[in-house]
């Protein structure tokens, strides 16, 4: 038996800390908070989208760096295994559009009540209000040094799991610890960023459509005029400029050429079920069966009602225009508007609103079937620590579980 100590209490080190308690070892949990999955408890708006029930194929296309190094970790323990242990402990789920897996309930309490209760029934010792700052090694393994309510702790184990969340959020208590302790031990971290983020934009008609959603539009990249990719689903309006699941894609993405002042741009298709053609012809028939109405008042039939002042704005189409008096050319000219609606990107909102942190540590440092340090032996680390990242729908908690679960069976 082995003493194993554990430096977080989120998603990756609860997993661990089950894992490996199961496995006969002595195991206690270094949490700074007052209770653990402080993150996960503000996960999904609240909900906690524990796992994307896919295939293995979908979830690899889902992972954005280094996906290969996740193969053992996740075939160790993938999205059925994730739903097999949640339910197995009593907890119902479901699934939901894009496969996206929640608690019955929508409550991310009770999935943190279940690793709770999960860790007790294999009797982990979690230790809270305790921050660990610094471990030292020697000749019988490593001795953490912290603050915790009765003072200062030195306390030796055999093994150590590094599990201490990224930047994102740090009032959760992900203050980068983790990376600090990483590097002091001899690991390289690559640069972070925040990801799955909320992007500011320039246009000030952002802020007067504020709180709509968008629904099934089709959103266009460019980085320096040059097109980098497109991708389908909902967004959202903000004070700042836009968010929702497509803009989170998409930002991980974006970190780096915002950081070198690149030029940044959206298109927005509004009409994405209809080509040019087909939305040519609509207008038509919208301007003839409206022929006495003003534009302002026809413009209702194809939008969202917090879209009409800005559209008829950018439109450059006079409000009291008749549908009658319409020309080709202002059709024209409403059609690319409603198929390219033009956004200006100029930066992210930062870890403040990150969902998780790109970057991290390398993982060419670490052993993908194992988890451990190729570095310093006993030490291993797991979840958002690592330069690993995917998009939003479960898929950064897969990575979380999958490669914890991996640590705490080969500690």
């Amino acid at each position: 038996m082995s003493r194993i100590g554990i430096i977080g209490a989120g998603a990756a080190g609860c997993m661990a800390a089950v894992m490996a308690a199961q496995n006969g070892h002595e195991v206690t949990v270094f949490e700074k908070n007052e209770k653990i999955g402080k993150k996960l408890y503000i996960t999904g708006k609240g909900r906690c989208n524990l796992t994307n029930n896919c295939d293995a194929e979908t979830f690899f296309a889902s992972v954005l760096s280094n996906p290969k190094f996740l193969y053992s970790a996740y075939y160790g323990f993938d999205a059925d295994a994730v739903m097999d242990f949640f339910t197995s402990a009593g907890l119902a789920l479901k699934t939901e559009r894009g496969g996206r897996v929640f608690p019955q309930s929508d409550h991310s309490s009770d999935v943190i009540k279940t690793l709770k209760q999960e860790m007790d029934r294999v009797g982990v010792n979690v230790r809270f209000h305790h921050t660990v700052d610094a471990i030292a090694r020697d000749k019988d393994g490593f001795v953490l040094t912290g603050e915790c309510p009765k003072g200062a702790f030195h306390e030796p184990f055999d093994k150590i799991l590094l599990a201490c969340g990224g930047l994102s959020y740090p009032a959760t208590g992900s203050t980068g610890d983790g990376y600090r302790l990483a590097a002091s031990l001899g690991h390289t971290l690559e640069s972070t960023y925040p990801a799955l983020v909320p992007l500011e934009v320039k246009e000030s008609y952002a802020a007067a459509m504020q709180g709509l959603s968008l629904k099934n539009v089709t959103l266009s990249v460019y980085v320096e005029d040059k097109w980098t990719q497109t991708l389908f689903g909902e967004m959202l309006f903000t004070h700042f400029g836009v968010s929702g699941p497509l803009v989170l894609s998409v930002s991980s993405a974006l970190a780096r050429p915002l950081a070198q002042k690149k030029r940044v741009r959206f298109t927005i298709d509004l009409k994405s079920a209809l080509p040019e053609e087909e939305l040519h012809a609509r207008l038509v028939r919208e301007f003839q069966e409206n022929a006495n109405k003003n534009f302002r008042n026809i413009l209702p039939h194809l939008l969202p009602q917090k879209m009409v002042d800005v559209v008829m704005e950018l439109s450059g189409i006079r409000p009291e225009t008749k549908g009658n008096e319409i020309t080709k050319e202002m059709r024209a000219s409403l059609v690319t508007l409603l198929k390219a609606f033009p956004l200006t990107v100029t930066g992210t909102r930062g870890y403040h609103e990150a969902i998780i942190t790109g970057g991290g540590v390398k993982v060419s440092e670490v052993d993908p079937h194992t988890m451990e340090s190729k570095l310093v032996q006993g030490l291993y680390l797991a979840g958002e620590m690592l330069d690993l990242d995917a998009y939003t729908g479960g898929f950064n908690l897969q990575i979380a579980w999958s490669t914890g679960a991996l640590a705490g069976r080969s500690m």
